[in-house]
């Protein structure tokens, strides 16, 4: 398991079934909202030389099954961090749902994650293929003008900006200023869709805490800040109005806080993300990892087949030196990190930890508040395919058990 990787549907889109194997096995994949979205509505779009069935059947094929997590969606988050509840930010993913149990949590599959498992053998439920529609719409159904005009309250057609860098900080600048508290409120009710009759009660709540600056709920002012940064770059002509997914494509820097690579082939991307990570992240071009992604199939295609059949697990520890992910491993985990997970596991442990494993998930549900300090484990259900491309995934003479 390496580092936690926020990546986007162009990376995705990109890999073979083979690399798409390795990004999963050698990273830690986090599964954003917006990726899951975009997936979905190209089930609406017109047909081409493939079908809308046959573009999200390639990419259910590739979606990261192994130890990816999806993540919670940025404006229920937003909202829970404007009432009061705390939004984690140093890379850790905010995963939905959970069944908490003695010393720890159980996390079964979600519905996504299920879908893509379906899509990827090319069922398409009827309720998803009527939904695809309405949920492409959902990208776009903020109500653009009156957001413009909040922010115009706040001063955003005041000054133009000669580079992103400046359009960052005036964003930053107008998301925590003191001055027009009001106008700011009104924007976050529009971008997080809060209900007139929970307004008062938000205001309450600020009123409360001495009337801070609006850093007082840190990622709802991460989120707002960059949407102020993309209307004063488009502004200033830092991005171009002229492309329709850029709106869609900057919703992805809404889940920056919740890793340590952010990965994408999306140019936009390129230039804007690293404004808003933290100095342990790091943006990785997907134009990059992806040659690194086929060097390592092709240095585990050298091995023997005998031993390729007992799976991937069995033999590929770590990513192989000289690489571009090997590189990332050494910069984003723990100093050895590498090297410690080269060595060869140990069976009768293994099968120790099974063992454990299903003790923990058959627990009853606890209904006493779990303490943080003494959590054992998160166990997180997964469906994983016997053979993906080219590879075992599981040993080739892998027997499921019956239930």
């Amino acid at each position: 398991m390496g580092p936690i990787t926020l990546f986007d549907k162009s990376f995705l889109q990109s890999l073979s079934a083979d690399e798409a194997v390795w990004f999963d096995h050698f990273s830690l994949p986090v599964v954003c909202p917006i990726f899951y979205v975009e997936t979905l509505a190209d089930l609406a779009k017109e047909p081409g030389k493939r079908t809308a069935e046959e573009l999200v059947v390639d990419i259910a094929r590739k979606f990261p099954e192994w130890a990816g997590s999806p993540c919670g969606f940025h404006i229920e988050m937003c909202t829970c961090n404007l009432f009061g509840a705390e939004v984690v930010m140093d890379g850790r993913i905010p995963r939905p749902g959970g069944r908490t149990v003695k010393r720890g949590v159980v996390f079964e599959q979600t519905p996504e994650e299920e879908a893509f498992d379906r899509w990827s053998k090319g069922e398409f439920l009827d309720v998803e293929k009527v939904a695809a529609g309405g949920w492409r719409k959902a990208l776009s159904e903020l109500d653009l003008k009156k957001v413009a005009g909040e922010l115009e309250m706040l001063g955003i057609e005041k000054k133009k900006c000669r580079t992103l860098e400046e359009a960052r900080d005036f964003a930053l600048e107008i998301v925590n200023g003191k001055e027009r508290a009001y106008a700011r409120f009104a924007l976050a009710t529009l971008l997080f869709h809060i209900p007139p009759p929970q307004h008062s009660r938000l205001i309450d709540r600020w009123r409360g805490l001495g009337e801070p600056t609006f850093d007082f709920a840190p990622y709802a002012a991460f989120v707002m800040t960059i949407e102020a940064f993309f209307r004063i770059a488009m502004a200033s002509g830092l991005i171009g109005t002229d492309r329709v997914s850029n709106r869609t494509d900057m919703a992805y820097l809404f889940y920056l806080p919740f890793c340590t690579l952010f990965v994408s082939s999306d140019a936009l991307h390129r230039k804007c993300a690293p404004l808003f990570m933290r100095p342990d992240q790091e943006f990785v071009w997907g134009v990059d990892l992806k040659p690194s992604l086929k060097s390592i199939n092709a240095h585990f295609l050298q091995l023997p087949e005998e031993q390729r059949d007992k799976g991937i697990s069995a033999f590929a520890h770590v990513p192989p030196s000289g690489n571009l992910l090997a590189e990332l491993w050494d910069r984003s985990l723990r100093p050895g990190y590498r090297k410690k997970n080269s060595e060869p596991r140990d069976p009768i442990r293994d099968a120790e930890l099974v063992k454990r494993f299903k003790e923990f998930r058959e627990q009853p549900t606890f209904d006493g508040k779990l303490d943080p300090d003494d959590t054992e484990m998160i166990s997180v259900s997964h469906t994983v395919r016997h053979k993906r491309g080219s590879w075992w995934q599981l040993p080739k003479d892998y027997k499921e058990e019956a239930a």
